[in-house]
């Protein structure tokens, strides 16, 4: 029974640590599927984080803290879009400038407006924070392990925003291959001179493929910190972007492919939560400094040795002008 309740709880928190992970994924598929490089997906992350913390410690609405972190998350696309769009500026360079200047930046505005040591306020009332969602019955199936334990913890007990995630999945995949838009797109990230020749205009298929990536980093910056956590922290993201990105290549820029890599990768960041402080068989205590890097050692080894050829759109990285 023991060993059902920790698979059940890890599961449950499986479901919760990718969902970030999902929305940022999907975000930097939109945004590498028009030509646009997501490297910047760690920093919209970080700062619409901030952000919402802080419009909802002072708003008291979770809400507006959404809104406010969308925003943020959307100005930076805007600015990664102008730099590598309009101007065909370096996108790898862009993208890494806006997560260092995102870095730096949000503790900083926090320390000034908040004076708590770089982090906001706590969001200590349940107006300010996206708390689970209780499913009906849940209470009264739970009694029954097998099936009321997978009700009220897997499926039920999460908040809004991972409900969410998992929603964007199927919605994601269907605007991709089944819209005249996502044709559109997946067309300028593949061949952007065919695209202007048919009289389509390839600079505003990736502002808005950049744009998109934008809002489910908001979205995925949001839920750290008014979801998983109760306000913004330095570095709070901690790679989450990268994950993502990685998640992405993993998938081979495909939604659901995508979605299994996320699951994957947050399984491996979930059990790591498990086994810090557990003894091992044979092992003893590993050190916590090995357990916080299961993760992104994970993500290696499959990036290095289990992706196959993954390839990439053709016009992934390469800016556009009609002088060409």
């Amino acid at each position: 029974m023991e060993t059902y309740t920790l698979i059940i709880l890890l599961l449950a928190a499986t479901l919760r640590v990718a969902s970030p992970l999902i929305l940022a994924a999907l975000g930097g598929l939109f945004s590498e599927r028009s030509g646009v490089i997501a490297l910047g997906l760690e920093g919209m992350m970080l700062a619409a984080a901030f952000a919402s913390a802080a419009v909802s410690a002072v708003s008291g609405s979770a809400w507006l803290g959404l809104a406010a972190g969308i925003a943020v998350a959307c100005l930076l696309a805007l600015l990664l879009a102008f730099a590598c769009v309009t101007h065909g500026g370096n996108q790898v360079v862009a993208a890494i400038a806006v997560n260092i200047m995102v870095a730096g930046l949000g503790p900083t505005l926090a320390l000034s407006w908040f004076e708590q040591g770089g982090q906001t306020p706590s969001l200590e009332s349940p107006a300010q924070r996206f708390l689970p969602l209780a499913w009906p019955w849940a209470k009264q199936i739970r009694a029954v392990p097998v099936p009321g334990m997978i009700y009220s913890d897997v499926l039920g007990g999460h908040n809004l925003l991972v409900y969410v995630a998992w929603a964007l999945v199927p919605l994601s995949a269907w605007v991709l291959y089944r819209t005249r838009f996502g044709l559109r797109l997946r067309a300028v990230g593949e061949n952007p001179t065919a695209v202007d020749t048919a009289g389509l205009s390839v600079a505003r298929l990736r502002y808005q493929g950049v744009l998109i990536s934008g809002a489910l980093c908001g979205v995925a910056g949001t839920y750290l910190a008014t979801a998983a956590s109760s306000g913004f922290v330095r570095d709070m993201t901690a790679g989450k972007g990268y994950l993502a990105l990685a998640a992405l290549i993993f998938g081979k820029w495909k939604p659901l492919p995508t979605f299994g890599a996320c699951l994957l990768f947050a399984f491996a960041n979930a059990l790591a939560d498990r086994l810090q402080g557990v003894p091992l068989p044979l092992v003893g205590i590993v050190p916590v400094q090995f357990i916080q890097a299961l993760p992104y050692v994970l993500t290696v080894l499959l990036l290095a040795g289990f992706v196959g050829e993954a390839v990439a759109p053709k016009a992934i990285g390469v800016s556009y002008s009609k002088e060409r």
